[in-house]
C-alpha cells in the first residue's frame, strides 16, 4: 500500500499532466456556491472521479470538478465541490484535496461555506468573516501517524485564519458596501441539522455560526504551512422563535441568492492578495 506522500504525488502529477498552469491561489466553493466558478475564466476542468486518489463528491450543489483558470485576471485554482465527513469520507479523505493543493504550489486557500447562525444578529443572505473556529465536535484530519514531510506533529491553531488577509477583506467589504460579520464558525458532522439544544450550546460555548465542513480543511491547511481565508453565508438561523423546518433545498436557495456578494468580495480579494 502506497504512503499518503506516495499518492499525494500520484494525484499531483496527473493533474500538473493535464494543466500547465501554476496558480498561488487555491478557492473551495461550498454548498449552493458554485456559481462563482462561472465567473471563472476556464482554461483546464478536472473531474474528481479522474484524479487518482481523490474522493467524489455525492451531495447536490457540489459539481464536483477541479478548475484551473483566471478569477478577474488572476490564476486560481477552484474547487467546484468538496467532500464531508458525513458522506462517509475519513477526516483524512474530506481534507485530502488541501494536501494536493500544497502539493501543486498552492499558498493561500479561500474556503466558503453555507451555515446556521445562531447570533441573533445575522440574518440570511449575511457574509461571516471567519476568525476562529470550534472543532471539538468533529474528527481532527491530523489523528494517525504524522508524516514529517507534511508538518509538524502539533501544530499550533492559535491563529487559524490569516489576520493579514481578514483585514483586507474587510476593506475590500467597505469598498464594495458589503456588510460583513465577523466570528466564530463552529463544526459538526452532520447530516443532521442541529436540535433547538444543540443550538443553545453552540450559542453558550462562543459559536456564532454553524456547519459542516470548513475546518478539517483549515486544520490540514494550516498543518502544510498555507494561509487560510474563510466566509460563511448565512443560510438559515438556529436561534429562531418559529418551529420551522430547514431543509437542504432552502440552504441552497438561500446560498445562491447570496453568492453574488461572496462572488464580488472574492474577485477583488484575488486581485489584492496577487499583488
Amino acid at each position: 500500500m502506497s504512503s499518503l506522500i506516495e499518492q499525494l504525488n500520484e494525484s499531483a502529477k496527473y493533474i500538473q499532466s493535464a494543466s500547465t498552469a501554476n496558480p498561488k491561489i487555491g478557492i473551495v466553493l461550498g454548498s449552493g456556491l458554485g456559481n462563482l466558478a462561472t465567473e471563472i475564466e476556464v482554461e483546464q476542468s478536472i473531474p474528481y472521479s479522474d484524479i487518482p486518489h481523490f474522493p467524489v463528491s455525492t451531495v447536490e450543489g457540489h459539481s464536483g470538478k477541479l478548475i484551473f483558470g483566471k478569477l478577474n485576471g488572476v490564476t486560481v485554482l477552484a474547487m467546484a465541490g468538496r467532500f464531508h465527513f458525513y458522506e462517509g469520507y475519513t477526516s483524512a479523505q474530506v481534507s485530502y484535496p488541501i494536501r494536493v493543493m500544497k502539493f501543486l504550489g498552492i499558498e493561500t486557500i479561500l474556503l466558503s461555506n453555507a451555515a446556521g447562525s445562531v447570533n441573533p444578529d445575522y440574518k440570511v443572505g449575511d457574509l461571516m468573516i471567519i476568525n476562529d473556529h470550534i472543532s471539538f465536535f468533529t474528527h481532527n484530519p491530523l489523528i494517525g501517524k504524522n508524516e514529517k514531510g507534511l508538518g509538524v506533529r502539533f501544530p499550533d491553531m492559535s491563529e487559524p485564519y490569516d489576520k493579514k488577509i481578514i483585514t483586507l477583506a474587510k476593506s475590500i467589504g467597505e469598498k464594495l458596501q458589503l456588510h460583513l460579520h465577523e466570528g466564530v464558525y463552529t463544526a459538526v458532522t452532520g447530516p443532521t441539522f442541529e436540535t433547538h439544544a444543540e443550538y443553545r450550546l453552540i450559542k453558550a460555548i462562543g459559536g456564532d455560526v454553524v456547519g459542516m465542513s470548513t475546518v478539517q480543511e483549515t486544520i490540514v491547511a494550516v498543518h502544510a504551512g498555507m494561509k487560510v481565508f474563510a466566509i460563511s453565508v448565512v443560510t438559515d438561523l438556529g436561534i429562531r422563535e418559529d418551529n420551522n423546518v430547514i431543509t437542504h433545498e432552502e440552504v441552497l436557495e438561500a446560498a445562491n441568492a447570496a453568492e453574488p456578494k461572496l462572488t464580488s468580495l472574492f474577485k477583488e480579494l484575488v486581485v489584492a492578495l496577487n499583488n
